[in-house]
């Protein structure tokens, strides 16, 4: 098992929370990110610039019985097909049962912003989704760790 994080547009505290729950369980954490990045990581993949190049990377590097963190919804809908547990930065784990429901949903945002319109952004971070993405993603270790629980 290996905790995989996407790490081009992942939040500082984010990436700190899963190096520190790595570290406490002896899981090894890989992030990936473009040359544009500075990551201090034991397993750090520089990918180049280009558009899903990170991304290809992550599902490359990414077995089954490991743990992502990404909040790109089409790379999570990739890994969830491999058996692979992913977590959004907001501590909310995609699962296969809704994974069809956010692609269509980003369709949707993306041919509105095609045609002019404008959607919003995300909110700013704040304390509680980083508490929130910490018990998140010590659960799934522990459900990774003892699957017939």
């Amino acid at each position: 098992m290996k905790i995989i994080v996407d790490a081009d547009a992942c939040p500082r505290e984010v990436l700190q929370i899963s190096l520190k729950l790595g570290q406490k369980y002896r899981i090894p954490v890989w992030t990936v990110a473009s040359f544009n990045h500075h990551i201090a990581s034991d397993h750090h993949l520089t990918v180049g610039n280009d558009s899903q190049e990170a991304d290809i990377k992550v599902i490359n590097v990414a077995q089954k019985g490991d743990i992502a963190v990404t909040q790109d919804w089409g790379l999570a809908a990739m890994l969830v097909g491999k058996q692979v547990r992913c977590i959004s930065p907001l501590g909310k784990e995609y699962i296969p049962e809704k994974i069809d429901f956010l692609l269509e949903e980003r369709e949707l945002k993306a041919k509105h912003r095609r045609s002019g319109g404008r959607t919003k952004g995300p909110k700013k971070r704040n304390q509680e989704d980083d508490k929130r993405f910490e018990r998140k993603l010590e659960k799934i270790i522990a459900d990774v760790a003892s699957p017939s629980s």
